[in-house]
């Protein structure tokens, strides 16, 4: 994993391991939704680099989205974690309702991310997330050292 650490993921390669499509991607990064923090595209053709926080909060969005919150909801709550919390996304939930979501942090604190109401709440656990992505980034490495070792 370290490799992939310090050189960066590839689009493709996150694709592959958040299960977000190349279309998905490029409109996050166009729109600044997730920018890649390594290499940023520089016109067309060119290669983005994404770190791996860049592939959790990927991760993280794509797990949003399917728990049924709007790509807009999903944006003020992605912006609230980076800015003002600096939150734990191992270590913590996100509760969710029709009109706000909270951030429920390990140390028992609640942040009202979206300044919401009261409505029936989903619970996304992140720290489910952080672990599937690390499997699947293993799981990649193993298979590219396989397939280098077979070739040589």
């Amino acid at each position: 994993m370290t490799d992939s650490l310090a050189s960066g993921f590839s689009g493709p390669t996150v694709c592959r391991l958040t299960g977000v499509t190349y279309r998905q991607l490029d409109y996050w990064a166009r729109t600044d939704l997730v920018t890649p923090s390594i290499t940023p595209a520089k016109g067309s053709g060119s290669k983005r680099a994404y770190s791996y926080a860049d592939v959790l909060e990927v991760k993280v969005i794509k797990s949003l989205l399917n728990s049924g919150l709007s790509l807009a909801r999903t944006r003020q709550a992605v912006e609230c974690l980076r800015s003002a919390l600096g939150a734990d996304l191992a270590s913590s939930s996100l509760v969710m309702s029709d009109s706000g979501s909270v951030l429920a942090k390990s140390d028992g604190d609640l942040v009202d991310l979206l300044r919401g109401g009261q409505g029936v709440f989903n619970i996304v656990p992140l720290a489910g997330v952080v672990a599937e992505l690390t499997t699947m980034i293993r799981q990649s490495q193993i298979k590219t050292s396989e397939k280098e070792t077979l070739t040589a």
